[in-house]
């Protein structure tokens, strides 16, 4: 590499060289440490000197025990009961943009239930001719595709329109998983029973006892929903519907039927429970508005955050964080350090993917001075999040669902942060 060409902009090297000849708080102190003798370099250690696991010692590998705080958590005050309640990923302690099974998060309306495969049967019927019934084994033999997409509950941030309320992006955002699934478009199996072009709708149910049935415009079915029963390359597990469920990519968690029992194509919409009293926004004039299925363009920084203080001092850091959009692929993410006065263009890790995670990184050379962090996502349609001001002008404080708003971190000089609200 040319001399010309490394004079353009200083290396990572010399970044970190730089911060360590500030010689103050946790860089001064990492330091001193390089230039005195570390015994975890210099002395024989425990684990260099013994034989290790065998193969056979976990037969499904599990996360180490130096992770175990990396797990989804409740929030007990805000259902009366975990039947009909909701867990949160931990995002704070995640990286890049797939989602582990184990640490996604769970919605259930009447508690995670045990279906077999053998057991399994998925029925088409309604404006139909032939009305089918699939086994698992049946799905299996359909031609199927794989696809990346996130999955967010409508009530994601939900606790934050009044204000700042939960102190963790966990708990904030946390409401969303984004993994690869592999099954079979439904697109497909509606053929399989020869619709009715009349259908307009069509409405789906689950084989749990709350069934939580959805009605999905005819439009939305043909395009790029998917009878799905792998997700990340392994079988669904139990909390997310196994051994099938539906996904609907861009859509409102609850549209996602788990444990699928039942597709009725249908000339109209059923107007049920599920989408009449609950996932409808009540505006400020008491107005409730329905059929809001896709989630807009979102994001939020994950670290530095309240559970992922910043623990090393001034110098050099990493502003890392997600965004992503029902309606596209996120095309742009701005990062602002004094609560929205001035943004910064974040580096996408890869460009943006439709209805899929994008993770995004600033990097940084921290002053160890207080920071306001913020972060701005756009989309491929133009789209640009939203304050939390701004919503509010159009929906009042009513709602609980579709709060995309821009959400605030105050960071302190002793690094640790705190859910605020700059709107």
């Amino acid at each position: 590499m040319s001399d010309a060409f490394d004079n353009l902009r200083p290396s990572r090297r010399a970044f970190l060289r730089g911060a360590a000849t500030a010689g103050v708080g946790a860089m001064a102190a990492g330091t001193a440490r390089a230039e005195t003798p570390d015994p975890l370099i210099t002395e024989p250690q425990e684990w260099a000197q013994s034989f290790g696991d065998g193969v056979d010692a976990t037969p499904y590998g599990m996360p180490i025990r130096f992770e175990d705080d990396v797990i989804r958590r409740n929030v007990e005050w805000l259902t009366a009961d975990t039947i009909s309640s909701i867990n949160f990923t931990p995002i704070h302690a995640l990286d890049g943009t797939i989602t582990p099974q184990g640490a996604a998060f769970e919605r259930h309306h009447s508690g995670a239930i045990e279906l077999r495969k053998e057991d399994y049967r998925l029925m088409i019927n309604g404006m139909v001719e032939k009305p089918l019934v699939f086994t698992y084994a049946d799905l299996e033999r359909f031609p199927r595709e794989n696809h990346v997409y996130f999955c967010e509950c409508a009530a994601n941030t939900g606790m934050e329109w009044a204000g700042a309320q939960l102190n963790g992006a966990q708990f904030t955002h946390g409401m969303i998983h984004n993994m690869e699934y592999s099954g079979v478009p439904l697109r497909t199996l509606l053929e399989e029973a020869g619709y009715d072009t009349a259908g307009k709708w069509v409405y789906v149910e689950g084989a749990d006892a709350s069934s939580n049935g959805r009605s999905i415009p005819m439009e939305k079915a043909l395009d790029d929903v998917l009878v799905a029963f792998k997700a990340n390359g392994e079988a669904l597990r139990k909390e997310h519907g196994y051994p099938v469920r539906l996904v609907v990519p861009g859509w409102e968690g609850n549209m996602w039927i788990k444990w699928i029992r039942r597709i009725e194509v249908m000339d109209a919409p059923v107007e049920s429970r599920e989408e009449t009293s609950k996932y409808t926004d009540t505006l400020a004039d008491g107005i409730s508005r329905k059929w809001t299925w896709e989630m807009d363009a979102k994001s939020v920084v994950t670290s530095p955050s309240p559970q992922a203080p910043i623990t090393h001092g001034k110098g050099p850091l990493v502003i890392t964080g997600l965004a992503w959009s029902g309606r596209g692929a996120i095309t742009r993410v701005d990062v602002s350090r004094d609560g929205g006065k001035t943004w910064e263009t974040a580096r996408l890790a890869k460009p943006g993917e439709k209805r899929a995670l994008t993770r995004f990184y600033l990097d940084v050379d921290w002053d160890g001075e207080e920071m306001f962090l913020q972060s701005r996502a756009m989309d491929e349609t133009g789209y640009v999040q939203p304050t939390k001001t701004q919503l509010r002008e159009v929906r009042g404080l009513n709602s609980i669902y579709h709060n995309n708003c821009i959400q605030t971190w105050w960071v302190r000089p002793n690094g640790e942060a705190e859910n605020v609200e700059v709107s």
